[in-house]
């Protein structure tokens, strides 16, 4: 993958504060029929006229870039943006609705051509959308679709894919067993679409008597600590569980600390999403059987044309139509993604995601240098 030189100007807004809890969302439907497809359009996109540079607006539902998914997002994106003609103007939210909102008003006033939505909550973002689009500006759901109000585009990952890819990796290693499942976020409708694909797979066998759902919980956040926590709890009534599988790598760093406590790892199977660092480093030493890598590079670049396809007013043709029952179909931008473990941790190597040191840095005696 080749490495973008950043040297852009962005504004970053830091808010703190606690996180709001919102009502459950629905998952957005794809039109049946639909195809969705892997693949990046090769699409001109007009340059700007010159009269004014095209400032796109991203709101980003992250406390801090501590989150290694959403500090590599941002990078990509505003980097591709800038060589397309824009300057991005980048507010982050301690994971707070409100201050999301208070963040997104402040950048319609700041007369942005195009808003880019990373939702904390994706059901209670309604108004702010509804009164953002009247003034004029077009919004584009990022990662997670925006529900009950009209939007110009979603762009994503395949989510149910991605709790398929889940379940096969499980079923694959424990075809028999006792399991459990600790979804995401109830906040963002991504969980729910994760947790699709999941059953899709675990029901037949589970139906059939070979693997037991011991205990399905969902949590109120993205959080380790949440998941500590409610797992945490879990397992002070019982641990003998062969199979687990986790909303992301946050949730199944959280169970591996505490199957590590119990000297586990490695012996349960657990299985996450994003491709952290840390979890990369679990899938090598053995720790964690699967994460799904999102190359993420791609979905930001693909947005930041996307965006710009839209303000210049020749928006990219989309691969699917989605229902996120406001009435109006948005056009959806959908990416594929890959499960990684153990046998082609090159996949992540080669798109720079992380390096081979790091991510083979606690076996290096043991593992076999490439060249990538």
């Amino acid at each position: 993958m080749k490495r973008i030189n950043f040297s852009w100007l962005i504004v970053v807004v830091l808010v703190f504060s606690g996180c709001s809890r919102g009502k459950t969302a629905a998952s957005p439907a794809p039109v049946q029929g639909a195809a969705v497809s892997s693949e990046i359009p090769s699409v001109a996109v007009p340059e700007p006229d010159g009269t004014k540079r095209v400032t796109i607006g991203f709101s980003v539902a992250t406390a801090t870039f501590i989150v290694e998914r959403w500090n590599k997002d941002v990078k990509v994106f505003s980097g591709a943006a800038q060589e397309l003609g824009a300057d991005v103007l980048v507010q982050l939210s301690a994971g707070g609705t409100r201050e999301q909102i208070a963040q997104i008003n402040y950048m319609a006033n700041q007369k942005i051509d195009i808003l880019v939505v990373i939702a904390n909550n994706t059901e209670m973002m309604t108004g702010v959308i509804k009164q953002v689009r009247d003034a004029g500006i077009p919004v584009i759901a990022y990662d997670r679709m925006i529900m009950g109000v009209p939007i110009d585009a979603y762009i994503s990952f395949d989510n149910r894919e991605v709790g398929r890819k889940f379940g096969q990796a499980l079923t694959d290693a424990v075809p028999r067993g006792k399991y459990l499942v600790v979804n995401g976020s109830l906040a963002d409708s991504n969980s729910y679409e994760v947790n699709v694909g999941l059953h899709e797979i675990l029901d037949p066998p589970i139906a059939a008597g070979d693997i037991e759902l011991v205990q399905e919980i969902w949590l109120e956040e993205w959080s380790f600590d949440e998941a500590l926590e409610k797992v945490g709890a879990i397992f002070e009534e019982r641990s003998d569980f062969d199979a687990i599988s986790c909303g992301n790598d946050q949730i199944a760093g959280a169970v591996i600390q505490l199957l590590s406590e119990r000297r586990l790892a490695g012996k349960v199977m657990v299985v996450g999403q994003d491709a952290e660092l840390i979890s990369c480093q679990y899938v090598v030493e053995g720790l964690q059987l699967m994460t799904v890598y999102k190359p993420i590079g791609k979905l930001a670049v693909r947005a930041a044309q996307l965006a710009m396809s839209i303000v210049e007013k020749h928006p990219i043709p989309p691969a699917t139509m989605l229902d996120n029952q406001s009435g109006t179909m948005v056009p959806g931008y959908i990416e594929m993604p890959v499960a990684v473990d153990k046998t082609n941790m090159d996949v992540v190597i080669r798109d720079g995601f992380h390096s081979q040191e790091d991510i083979y840095r606690n076996v290096m005696e043991s593992h076999e240098w490439g060249k990538y």
